[in-house]
């Protein structure tokens, strides 16, 4: 699929503002409006969409340890918001997105002779933190879990194919059942991808997006 690049169909920045479309909705469904189930299902369509494009990321980056840094550092930031907001464990996206980097770095590196077992501990570690040490540490979760994290691993050892995300999704939906299976309706919307990121870069304003909009939608509910 990104090897067909392409004027017509949607641009990566394109499906970047969806992404943090659905992603708003998601967040003033679950936050402000909980009554409303369609803003939930309309925000399954946000996390595939993000998932796809760090695996780009992660194959046009010039420094993957920056690229890492930088998700993990933010990720950080939105911790202490979510601490100090909601006094939770929660790890948020970021920190699963940044967990994902971190094994295609990792995992990228194991090709070479005596890194496998790099890449083996790297696995069974991530998969310890979100899935046993929530059976241990009520309140902790990793938001989307052991296939969120696993899904930009898929689309980026599978070529950033539509094939490999359309099977990383389908074992997402698979692991989390109920609403979530509204998010295979992003499999049509990236076979609209065109391979191009768009004439502007807009990097950080997709970064910064995600703390400050949440810090607006939790404001407005403490005022509400």
């Amino acid at each position: 699929m990104p090897a067909v690049r392409t004027r017509f169909g949607l641009t990566g920045n394109q499906l970047k503002l969806l992404a943090m479309l659905t992603m708003t909705i998601d967040h003033i469904g679950a936050v402000l409006l909980p009554q409303y189930r369609l803003l939930r299902i309309i925000g399954r369509l946000a996390m595939p969409i993000y998932a796809y494009m760090i695996a780009e990321g992660c194959h046009y980056t010039h420094d993957r340890k920056a690229y890492f840094l930088r998700l993990f550092v933010l990720a950080l930031l939105c911790q202490v918001v979510y601490a100090l907001v909601d006094r939770s464990l929660y790890q948020c996206i970021l920190v699963t997105f940044s967990l994902s980097v971190a094994l295609i770095c990792v995992v990228e590196k194991a090709r070479t002779p005596g890194s496998v077992s790099a890449a083996v501990v790297l696995l069974a570690g991530i998969y310890f933190v979100c899935e046993k040490l929530p059976l241990f540490l009520p309140g902790f979760h990793v938001d989307y879990g052991i296939w969120g994290v696993l899904l930009p691993v898929i689309v980026y050892f599978g070529g950033r194919d539509l094939v490999a995300f359309s099977l990383g999704t389908l074992l997402l939906c698979l692991s989390l059942g109920g609403l979530q299976w509204w998010a295979m309706l992003t499999v049509p919307l990236m076979a609209l991808y065109n391979g191009q990121r768009g004439k502007h870069k807009l990097g950080w304003v997709f970064y910064l997006y995600y703390p400050l909009h949440l810090v607006v939608i939790y404001a407005v509910s403490y005022i509400l």
